[in-house]
């Protein structure tokens, strides 16, 4: 078996990268496929271009577990202007209101703050990537059309006021899948009566890489393909939350070929154990997630269980 660092190595695994200022999440995806020559490559949740920090690739078949990184719970430092609106709710949008900022101490701060923690109702900005009608909010807002979206639940851990030099606070914002920081930093300005924009963004954390682990963006861009593959992780380090199970090669080979498991049956878990999402293994092989309830044990998404398209014959 070959190593990831190995240039003839198919490449299937994670490598977490920081993410510079000023290009896109999709622009990042685009260099490493070109780079790495990997025909799948996927990322772990969008940043904005103005955004940096923590982006998790993945490569080949451990696109396949996107969905359950982008679930993880994130971390941000974010800078927000008080005074200040903008349409696009960040400091690359245009400017639609200013008004002066009232005096406010850290407690003050930290009081309107702790009221945004815990289960919020969010309006999603109009320059997001969501859709509406069929077309991306982005795309109608660049054309003057705003439409009403519906409010969504989202959950912040925790806001903590880290530095408060008016007009400027920072702040670090712990939170789950699909909150908007743009659009808490807009409604903690309304909520203190002066209006807000995001001025800075850096994602620290998403599930357990931080930037500490990332690949720093000055060798994403120089793009060494040798030097990447050494950064490249087993694809099952994407999904550590889930538990993992450990099956019987008979078994391995029944839910590889879309079967169910009865509870305890060849390595699934018993009833008394867990359910839900869970990692599989066929012994120390990960062969990718499945379900586990109290009707036993079936598989969500298998690496490598696509069998491979036969090649174009030129004629």
């Amino acid at each position: 078996m070959t190593a990831p660092g190995d240039p003839g190595a198919p490449l299937d695994g994670l490598l977490t990268v920081e993410k510079g200022g000023g290009v896109t999440s999709f622009q990042v995806v685009a260099h490493l496929r070109r780079v790495l020559r990997v025909p799948k490559v996927g990322h772990g949740g969008t940043l904005d271009p103005m955004a940096t920090g923590v982006l998790p690739v993945l490569l080949g078949e451990a696109t396949k577990l996107t969905p359950y990184l982008q679930a993880q719970d994130k971390e941000y430092v974010a800078t927000v202007r008080l005074g200040r609106s903008t349409d696009t709710l960040d400091a690359t949008g245009r400017v639609t209101a200013e008004r002066p900022v009232p005096p406010l101490d850290a407690g003050a701060l930290r009081a309107a703050l702790a009221r945004f923690e815990g289960e919020i109702e969010q309006v999603p900005p109009m320059f997001s990537a969501l859709h509406a009608g069929g077309r991306r909010l982005h795309e109608l807002a660049r054309a003057g059309i705003e439409v009403a979206r519906a409010p969504r639940r989202v959950r912040i851990h925790a806001i903590e006021l880290l530095e408060w030099a008016p007009p400027l606070l920072r702040v670090r914002v712990a939170c789950g899948k699909g909150t908007y920081i743009r659009s808490v930093a807009a409604d903690l300005g309304q909520a203190l009566g002066c209006g807000a924009c995001l001025e800075a963004l850096t994602r620290t954390r998403l599930g357990p890489f931080s930037l500490a682990d990332a690949v720093p963006w000055a060798l994403v861009r120089e793009g060494d393909p040798a030097t990447l593959r050494t950064r490249v992780l087993p694809a099952d380090r994407a999904v550590p939350h889930l538990p993992g199970v450990r099956l019987e090669e008979a078994g391995a080979e029944r839910i590889r070929h879309g079967g169910r498991l009865a509870p305890g049956e060849l390595g699934a878990p018993s009833a008394a154990g867990p359910t839900g999402a869970c990692r599989l293994y066929a012994g120390d092989v990960f062969i990718g997630i499945g379900e586990a309830s109290v009707a036993g044990l079936r598989s969500l998404r298998l690496l490598h269980a696509d069998p491979p398209r036969p090649r174009a014959v030129p004629r």
